[in-house]
């Protein structure tokens, strides 16, 4: 087994790793980026074939890079965002060692700690003062407990390994979840003339466009991604919420599920149960559709009060109004009967931080700490959903919290990063169409 000692160990060479790496190498500190994989690899591996960011290209930055192509108002695709990637590591050499996977992290007696991984050539030590873990928060695909009680010829994935429509089973779909995966992927079969069935939760929706600007540059300038998540309502639970859903697709547009089954797609309320072909649904359908618009509306309304308390002379708007209401609330679904060949559970991820031997999770395995930093001296986290803001996890506020986590390791005081309300100011969007300008 072979030995090594480090100052600073970042444990994953995601976004949120390569950031990190970024600073501590414009400070000179010593560190390694430990990878299991390739960096970036997941952006290749768990998207589909068709994905498109959800947010505008602008909002891609990293530390001392960023977006620079011709459309900053479209939407990259899966590839591209692959590729604009692949960009960023040779920009500034950080000290990646890939296809090492760390197996264990503990703390050292006297402090730092130690670190043991499987490498290329086996088994390796690694001793640290600092550890940075940034594998971020989605490790084990969640599926019920009751799915493996399903009739054994129906195919079941999770959204992780769904690629396309094409190399799905002839027949009709089950997609379970309508936060951001499950509802794209969901409009994605549906444009591939798939048959869909969707069973929808609670998930907020947003406009893409609003009085001719995208709903997230509008939310940028007016702060959101730059709020802290203590300044909330509700404080740290605003951790738990689940992501509006919206679509970039074909230049962007809303994601309107009751459009869609007006199209045919079949919509039912949250999933309870099953066994064998029978499943058991909640009659919450049409609660969560009327949420999901009531979500929809504030954040126009809130819009609409940025652009007057700013005297802004901007497109206006045209009110949502619903284009399908159901007729029942549906309890029940046969597979069978539906001719539903596969289902696709959208409905997320939990952590898995085993590996990690120190006292600093709460009961249901997530890290706590305060915007990264944690009790245990040298232990950060990097790269989680709402560490410190509502851009955290994200292109937009990955920056701004790489900087601060390495800027306790070094104690060099004070942040550069570029606060997103500053950059969304001076980002001047592209012409819309006058689609663009309803709500």
């Amino acid at each position: 087994m072979s030995t090594h000692r480090t100052t600073v160990a970042i444990v994953g060479g995601g976004q949120a790793g390569l950031a990190a790496s970024w600073f501590l190498v414009r400070d000179g500190v010593d560190h390694v980026v430990l990878e299991a994989g390739t960096a970036g690899h997941e952006w290749a591996e768990t998207r589909w074939d068709n994905f498109t960011l959800v947010t505008p290209n602008w909002h891609c930055r990293l530390p001392g890079y960023e977006y620079a192509g011709p459309d900053p108002d479209g939407f990259m695709t899966r590839d591209e965002v692959v590729s604009w990637l692949a960009g960023y590591a040779p920009t500034f050499g950080p000290p990646v060692r890939e296809h090492t996977r760390v197996t264990s992290l503990t703390q050292r007696a006297g402090g730092g700690f130690l670190i043991e991984a499987e490498g290329p050539d086996g088994a390796e030590t690694w001793e640290a003062d600092h550890v940075v873990v940034a594998t971020g928060g989605y490790h084990v695909p969640v599926v019920p407990g009751w799915a493996p009680a399903l009739d054994p010829g129906i195919d079941q994935l999770h959204s992780a390994d769904y690629k396309s429509a094409a190399r799905l089973r002839p027949g009709a779909v089950l997609v379970v979840g309508s936060g951001q995966s499950g509802a794209q992927i969901a409009e994605d079969l549906h444009l591939e003339g798939r048959q869909v069935h969707l069973a929808i939760g609670d998930a907020p929706r947003v406009a893409r466009f609003h009085r001719g600007r995208d709903c997230m540059t509008w939310l940028a300038e007016m702060g959101l991604y730059d709020t802290p998540v203590t300044s909330y309502p509700g404080g740290l639970a605003a951790r738990e919420k689940t992501n509006h859903y919206v679509t970039g697709r074909d230049g962007g547009r809303d994601i309107d599920l009751r459009q869609f089954a007006a199209e045919g797609m079949r919509l039912y309320g949250r999933l309870e149960s099953g066994v064998g072909t029978e499943l058991t649904l909640a009659p919450t359908l049409r609660d969560a559709l009327d949420s999901a618009d009531d979500v929809y509306r504030s954040i126009c309304r809130d819009i609409d009060a940025h652009i007057e308390a700013q005297g802004l002379e901007v497109a206006p708007a045209e009110a949502y109004r619903p284009v399908w209401e159901p007729e029942s609330d549906p309890t029940g679904l046969d597979l069978a009967e539906a001719g539903i060949t596969t289902i696709i559970w959208a409905i997320g991820y939990r952590p898995d931080y085993r590996w990690v031997r120190a006292g600093v999770f709460d009961g249901t395995g997530r890290p706590t700490h305060t915007r990264g930093v944690t009790a245990v001296p040298g232990l950060c986290f990097l790269g989680l959903p709402w560490l410190h803001t509502w851009g955290s996890g994200r292109y937009l506020g990955i920056a701004a919290d790489a900087e601060h986590v390495t800027g306790v390791i070094t104690g060099r005081a004070g942040e550069t990063t570029e606060p997103a309300a500053d950059l969304a100011r001076r980002h001047s969007p592209g012409p819309l169409d006058a689609s663009a300008a309803v709500a």
